[in-house]
C-alpha cells in the first residue's frame, strides 16, 4: 500500500507533467499555470482523502477477529488413542491422535499395512469384518482385538477399534477413519467382575447345598419331637397331673410344627434356586384346591377372629399344573393374609379364568404394606418389617417360595397394597400349562460401558393404589 509521501510525490509529478505538456503544445506559460495549479490541487485533495480512508479501513481489519474453520486434521490429533485414515481397500493414509507415539506410530513413517499387521492373527477376521460392514452401508463399526501397542517387541494388549466410514457423493465408501483405544484397564475390570460372579455363584451353590443338607438333618429330630408331643398332648399314656404340663407340651408341638414349616420352605427354596424342583403337571379342579386351603386355615382364621371366604365360579374347569405347588401357593398367601389381618377383618380367596389364564387372588383388609417395601418382597428372607420389634413371626420365605413356584409354571406374581387399607396378591398361571421361565437375578450386575466424551463422528460432524375384594 503506497505511503502518504509517495502519494504526495505522485500528485506533484502529475501536475508538472501536465504543465510540461501544455508548454510543448505551444500554450503560453501564463495560460498553462492556472490549469496545472487546479490539477495539482485536485490530486492533493484526492491524496488526503485516501489517507483518511485507508487507515480507518486497516484499523477495522485489525480489530475484526480472525475466523478460521477448524482443520479436521488438528481435531483428529486431539482425540484420545490412535486415529488413522484409510482408503477403501484399508491401506493406511495418515496417522493422528493424542496417543499415536505411545502406540508406536509416527506420522512421518506410514506403511499401508501398518495397522492390520499390528492386529493379532485371531482378531484380523473381526477387523476385516468391520471394514466389510462399512462397505455394505453401515455408518459405524467396532472390533475388540489384541493389538501390538508400542511395537511388535511388546506384548499384545486388548484394544477397541471404532470405524467410521467416509462416503462420496454417490454414497459409496471411499475410505474410513479408525480410533484405537487401549482397553487394558477395562478388560481387567471385566475379568474381576467375571471372577466375582463365579465366586458369588459358587457361594450361592454352597449355600443351597448347605440348606438342603441342614433341612434334611433337621427333619429327623423334628419328626420325633412332633410325634411324641402329639402322643403326650393326646394323653394316650395317662393324663397330665396339671394343666401347665399340657400347656407346655402343646407349646412344644406348636413350635415344632412351625419349625418344620420353615425347614420345608427352606428346602423347597433351595431346590428352586438349584433348578432341582421338578414339577409334576396334571389336570385338577382348582375349586378343590381352594376348598382344601379354606379347610386347612379355617381354624387359624377363626381363632384370630378373621373371616375367611372363597369365591370360585362353577364349572371353572381343570387347570394343568403341579397340584402340590399350586396348593402351597394358596396356603402361603392365605396364611400371610390371615397373619397380617387384625380381628374383625376379612380374607378372600378368588379364582377366575381370563382367556387361557387362571387368575388367583388373595385379598385382605389387614395392615397393608408401605409403598417403599413392596418392591423388596418376594426375595428370600426379606420381610416388610425386619426390625427386632416386629409383631409378626416368620422367616420371610413364604412370598419368595410363591414367586419361585409361579415362575416355574411360567406365570406372573404381583402385589397391590396400601398401608392401613389391606393387600391384594394376584397370581396368573397358564390354564393349559407352559414351560417355566427363567427369572433368576444376575449377580453381580454387568458392567455398564462408560460413554465416551468425544468420538470420531462428533469430531467430523460437529458437536398402587390397593383394590380389596
Amino acid at each position: 500500500m503506497p505511503t502518504p509521501g509517495l502519494r504526495l510525490a505522485a500528485s506533484s509529478a502529475v501536475g508538472l507533467i501536465c504543465l510540461a505538456g501544455m508548454q510543448m503544445a505551444g500554450v503560453a506559460l501564463a495560460a498553462s499555470l492556472p490549469a496545472s495549479a487546479a490539477l495539482f490541487a485536485a490530486s492533493m485533495t484526492l491524496a488526503l482523502a485516501l489517507r483518511e480512508i485507508r487507515p480507518s479501513s486497516k484499523a477495522a481489519q485489525d480489530a475484526a477477529p480472525a475466523v478460521a474453520a477448524p482443520s479436521p486434521v488438528s481435531s483428529l490429533a486431539r482425540l484420545p488413542g490412535l486415529v488413522t485414515r484409510h482408503d477403501r481397500s484399508g491401506a493406511l493414509l495418515s496417522i493422528a491422535g493424542a496417543d499415536a507415539q505411545a502406540f508406536g506410530f509416527s506420522p512421518d513413517r506410514i506403511q499401508p499395512n501398518a495397522v492390520i499387521d499390528r492386529v493379532h492373527v485371531a482378531g484380523r477376521i473381526g477387523y476385516l469384518q468391520a471394514i466389510d460392514d462399512l462397505r455394505r452401508g453401515a455408518a459405524r463399526a467396532r472390533a475388540d482385538v489384541l493389538f501390538a501397542v508400542g511395537g511388535f517387541e511388546n506384548h499384545y494388549r486388548p484394544v477397541r477399534i471404532e470405524f467410521v466410514g467416509e462416503c462420496d457423493e454417490d454414497g459409496a465408501l471411499k475410505g474410513f477413519i479408525t480410533q484405537i483405544t487401549d482397553r487394558g484397564h477395562e478388560a481387567a475390570l471385566e475379568e474381576d467382575a467375571a471372577r466375582a460372579r463365579d465366586e458369588a455363584l459358587g457361594a450361592n451353590e454352597a449355600k443351597t447345598r448347605f440348606l438342603a443338607a441342614v433341612s434334611h438333618e433337621l427333619r429327623t429330630p423334628l419328626n420325633a419331637i412332633l410325634g411324641f408331643s402329639d402322643i403326650l398332648t393326646g394323653e394316650y399314656f395317662g393324663r397330665f397331673e396339671n394343666e401347665k404340663q399340657k400347656e407346655y407340651c402343646e407349646l412344644i408341638n406348636r413350635s415344632g410344627k412351625h419349625l418344620l414349616a420353615v425347614v420345608n420352605a427352606m428346602l423347597d427354596m433351595s431346590k428352586i434356586e438349584a433348578g432341582r424342583y421338578d414339577l409334576v403337571k396334571e389336570p385338577f379342579d382348582i375349586g378343590d384346591a381352594v376348598a382344601a386351603t379354606e379347610e386347612m386355615l379355617a381354624l387359624t382364621a377363626r381363632a384370630k377372629g378373621v373371616v375367611l371366604t372363597t369365591r370360585v365360579p362353577r364349572q371353572l374347569g381343570d387347570v394343568s399344573a403341579d397340584r402340590r405347588a399350586v396348593q402351597q401357593v394358596l396356603i402361603n398367601l392365605a396364611n400371610n393374609a390371615i397373619k397380617f389381618t387384625e380381628s374383625g377383618g376379612v380374607v378372600t380367596i378368588d379364582a377366575a379364568r381370563q382367556g387361557d389364564k387362571l387368575v388367583l387372588t388373595v385379598a385382605d383388609t389387614g395392615v397393608g404394606i408401605a409403598a417403599d417395601k413392596i418392591g423388596k418382597l418376594g426375595q428370600p428372607f426379606v420381610q416388610a418389617d425386619s426390625t427386632y420389634a416386629r409383631h409378626y413371626e416368620g422367616a420371610g420365605l413364604g412370598l419368595a417360595l410363591v414367586k419361585g413356584l409361579v415362575a416355574l409354571h411360567g406365570g406372573s406374581f404381583s402385589i397391590e397394597s396400601e398401608l392401613g387399607a389391606g393387600t391384594k396378591v394376584t397370581v396368573i398361571l397358564p390354564f393349559e400349562g407352559e414351560d417355566g421361565v427363567d427369572n433368576a437375578i444376575e449377580f453381580p450386575p454387568r458392567l455398564v460401558e462408560r460413554a465416551r466424551t468425544q468420538t470420531i463422528e462428533e469430531t467430523l460432524h460437529g458437536a398402587a393404589e390397593a383394590k380389596i375384594a
